[in-house]
């Protein structure tokens, strides 16, 4: 019991062999509700953004014109340039199509719709219309067994278990990024994943033409290779594996949100999804005492380091809400484990919003 006869929610901690379970609503829609009854101006923050589009139809140009250029590289240069910059180049494009997911760029769903469409040129694969359908039930149910596709499948928590095992985990991130919601929760094309799928399609085969195969390799090598071992993927592993006993989602203010549109800052962007990515450094600046105290990671590399060597991270170092696929109870399977809690009580958060 918390102070006052509250009931503190509390979360068993399984490491390795299952996920950390919980009954207990994701701790954002809470503090959204707290921040917004001190600090009401954070209102005025929501709504599109158009400041980062020349930066976007520059990356596209920019990857259009390396594939172009890669029929004068070496094999190891070109490589290296697929991974190195083509790999930061194509995440932040990538990191784009998010911002359009949440209509964050143009002021009509459409215009979202096909600007996250043309980013996917610049990355080779179609990918933006189906991320949207499943992004925004990672914000609505974020965390909850069979409907949320973030969370790793029993499977991955099972095998990527071991150093070099959970390194193949992380080269094959787009992998499994690309293909779980298949398996999870499928769903039926629509006329927008038509068009994303057609449109791909076809230009990719002018680059193909243009640039030869090498060039149209260098676009999908650099998509698939900055989303598995990069500095920038680390936000993958950063934004809500289980770091510290209580807290599912971290935040990061370092360098690479310039290239990444403030993706970082993830306590502020699940709190408060309708403000762009350019203005969620304000969010911070205007509530401090809601986030300076909490948990955040301080290199996206440290975290890949950290995940890969660290014997108590795995895929299954996540929170789990009950959803479809109810877990055994916890102490089903015999392991050892601890009551801890998953979210800060509302009557710590009540306390901070109170605070002068």
């Amino acid at each position: 019991m918390g102070k006052g006869g509250q009931k503190v929610q509390t979360v068993v901690e399984v490491r390795r062999e299952d996920f950390y379970h919980t009954e207990t609503k994701e701790p954002h829609s809470l503090r959204r509700k707290l921040i917004l009854e001190k600090h009401p101006e954070i209102e005025s923050l929501f709504g599109n953004d158009t400041r980062p589009v020349p930066y976007v139809v520059g990356l596209v140009a920019f990857q259009l014109v390396m594939a172009y250029l890669t029929k004068y590289m070496s094999i190891p240069v070109y490589i290296l340039t697929a991974w190195i910059v083509g790999g930061a180049v194509s995440h932040s494009l990538s990191l784009m199509t998010h911002e359009c997911s949440h209509n964050l760029i143009y002021k009509t769903k459409t215009a979202n719709e096909y600007f996250a469409i043309f980013c996917n040129i610049g990355m080779g694969l179609p990918s933006a219309s189906t991320f949207k359908r499943y992004h925004m039930e990672h914000h609505q149910f974020q965390g909850f067994d069979g409907i949320d596709v973030d969370i790793p499948t029993p499977y991955e928590g099972n095998f990527f278990t071991t150093p070099l095992r959970k390194i193949l985990f992380l080269l094959l991130q787009p992998v499994f990024y690309g293909a779980r919601p298949d398996f999870v929760r499928p769903k039926t094309l629509n006329q927008l994943d038509i068009i994303n799928r057609v449109a791909i399609v076809v230009t990719d085969a002018a680059v193909c033409y243009l640039c030869g195969f090498w060039g149209l390799l260098y676009l999908i090598l650099s998509l698939l290779l900055g989303m598995g071992i990069h500095p920038c993927a680390g936000h993958f592993i950063a934004e809500h594996y289980v770091f510290e006993a209580g807290h599912e989602t971290y935040s990061y203010y370092g360098a690479l949100n310039m290239l990444c549109w403030n993706v970082g800052y993830h306590n502020e962007h699940h709190d408060f999804p309708r403000v762009p990515g350019w203005r969620l450094p304000r969010v911070k600046a205007i509530a401090p005492e809601f986030y300076d105290n909490l948990p955040q990671h301080k290199s996206w590399t440290y975290v890949l380091w950290r995940f890969v060597f660290d014997p108590k991270m795995t895929p299954y170092s996540r929170v789990v809400r009950k959803g479809k696929a109810s877990s055994v109870p916890f102490d089903a399977k015999g392991v050892d484990s601890e009551t801890i809690p998953i979210c800060p009580s509302v009557d710590s958060l009540q306390k901070s919003a109170k605070a002068e």
